[in-house]
């Protein structure tokens, strides 16, 4: 069994305890679920996990209430955890932050109220705010990555890199990327943000088509990014870009993977079921005295057409 699964195990055996004593208590705490909107492929399989999440664990908890909010933009989630605050009165929060910087005042007020504080993926923009933090291993996405790069580039040459919003896992992706690619003889020879987002990603790679002869790869850091760089590579006709790297896991990629698609030769792990892992270990921490402060941290495994099959879940969401 993998450390993950041990530690779910575990929190799954604590729950089902807490949840038969904790229903003698009278007190109703509440739980805040603040999470942004289905915007791309890897937030939608997250809004997936989170509502499945919490549908199963008011089941478990008969004393915990949960209130899941989903915003399209950081606004909307800093008025969502400020309407949590005053009318649900919250004893905990769990975030997945649209964009660092404008959530930090709002959730750093949440935690200074004394409310248990959660943070995914996207960490703050000041550091020891939240008592938990669930996330992917970002430097080690950028890394595994970079190292893929490396193995199938041994001579070197030009690519284009597609970043995603503005945040702290961002910037640790693309640091971890270009460490791994230093002295390689691979040039990125332009970055922009494409905003983890197909359309964006579209434009973006149409601009750098326009401005560059001659692009060996790219590295999209994301699959929904990935589709719209190949969207804009084969409205361009272009056949001088010899693959292109994605990440996240989404099914369709990692079916591409498993096919032998030349284009897509490979992904890497980052799956938007840790909102749930997030969600339950914060149930947990409200309801025992079970330790789940500090930070949970989720591996990154590069997926090739030899074990694509262990990664790819044709029912899944994303």
């Amino acid at each position: 069994m993998s450390y993950m699964k041990s530690v779910l195990a575990g929190c799954t055996a604590i729950a089902l305890t807490a949840g038969a004593t904790f229903a003698q208590d009278a007190e109703v705490k509440v739980i805040g679920v603040s999470i942004p909107a289905a915007t791309h492929g890897w937030a939608g399989g997250m809004n997936f996990h989170a509502q499945q999440t919490v549908n199963r664990l008011e089941e478990v908890y008969p004393n915990l209430d949960f209130v899941l909010a989903t915003a399209s933009d950081a606004g909307k989630q800093v008025n969502d955890i400020e309407d949590m605050v005053a009318t649900r009165n919250i004893s905990a929060l769990v975030v997945l932050p649209f964009e660092s910087a404008p959530l930090t005042p709002p959730v750093q007020a949440v935690a200074e109220s004394g409310a248990w504080v959660t943070v995914v993926d996207r960490g703050l923009s000041i550091e020891g705010i939240e008592d938990l933090y669930v996330a992917g291993d970002n430097p080690g996405f950028g890394r595994v990555s970079g190292d893929y790069m490396v193995d199938q580039m041994p001579d070197g040459g030009k690519i284009v890199v597609l970043r995603g919003i503005p945040t702290t896992i961002d910037n640790e992706r693309v640091e971890g990327f270009q460490a791994a690619i230093e002295g390689s003889g691979i040039e990125i020879i332009d970055m922009e943000h494409g905003n983890w987002n197909r359309d964006d990603s579209f434009n973006v790679m149409q601009d750098f088509l326009s401005k560059h002869p001659q692009i060996d790869a790219v590295w999209a850091s994301d699959d929904d990014m990935a589709v719209g760089v190949l969207g804009a590579i084969d409205a361009a006709g272009r056949d001088d870009i010899q693959f292109v790297l994605g990440g996240a896991g989404m099914k369709e990629m990692v079916k591409r993977v498993m096919d032998g698609d030349k284009m897509i030769p490979a992904d890497v792990t980052y799956p938007p079921s840790m909102i749930a892992t997030a969600i339950e270990m914060t149930a947990v921490g409200m309801t025992s005295n079970a330790p789940v402060s500090g930070t949970f941290t989720i591996g990154s495994v590069l997926i090739t057409a030899e074990n694509a099959a262990q990664f790819y879940y044709p029912d899944s969401p994303f």
